[in-house]
């Protein structure tokens, strides 16, 4: 069951040519990103916020109600290149905000180069970027960092089978 386990150390981030939110005549016009070959990813999360209330006379729970959904950041680093197009990503969402949101997906393949699943993002926008951290005494690739904040994802590729998943955990175990 454990070969049914994905790795975590082959996947690519693709960004929509145009902005999420422009007829496709104007979106046309904008600077295309080209997808981004990145070292390392983090952040395909979700988190619902809850509310607690005691409700009088109810003593063996408190209700717990949902108030909002939130995304967490995309987090990805890479190795610094000399194709500055995610720094000009950042610099369009600070100056102007056509051409600043971009949907995109996170791909994860195989051991081949075969897509297994991705998670697609909607309006993404880039929220953070950090650049390298020098050190003489280093020697060491020098790394970007790009966080980008979205508006959502939906896992668009792949299959989830939760028996199938129990079996392979308790299999690596076993």
């Amino acid at each position: 069951m454990s070969k049914d386990l994905l790795p975590a150390f082959r996947f690519i981030l693709t960004l929509d040519k145009a902005d999420a939110y422009l007829p496709p005549s104007q979106a046309a016009l904008l600077p295309e990103i080209a997808p981004g070959d990145f070292q390392e990813g983090k952040g395909l999360g979700a988190e619902l916020e809850v509310m607690t209330y005691a409700e009088g006379g109810v003593n063996d729970f408190v209700h717990q109600l949902p108030v909002r959904h939130s995304w967490n950041r995309l987090v990805l680093k890479r190795g610094i290149v000399r194709d500055p197009i995610l720094w000009q990503w950042y610099q369009i969402g600070l100056s102007q905000s056509l051409g600043a949101r971009r949907d995109g997906s996170v791909i994860l393949l195989d051991h081949q180069g075969k897509r297994v699943m991705a998670w697609e993002f909607r309006g993404g926008i880039a929220a953070k970027w950090i650049g390298p951290e020098f050190s003489a005494m280093d020697n060491a690739i020098v790394v970007e960092s790009l966080e980008i904040a979205h508006q959502g994802l939906n896992l668009a590729g792949g299959t989830f089978d939760i028996g199938e998943a129990v079996e392979a955990v308790i299999g690596v175990f076993s």
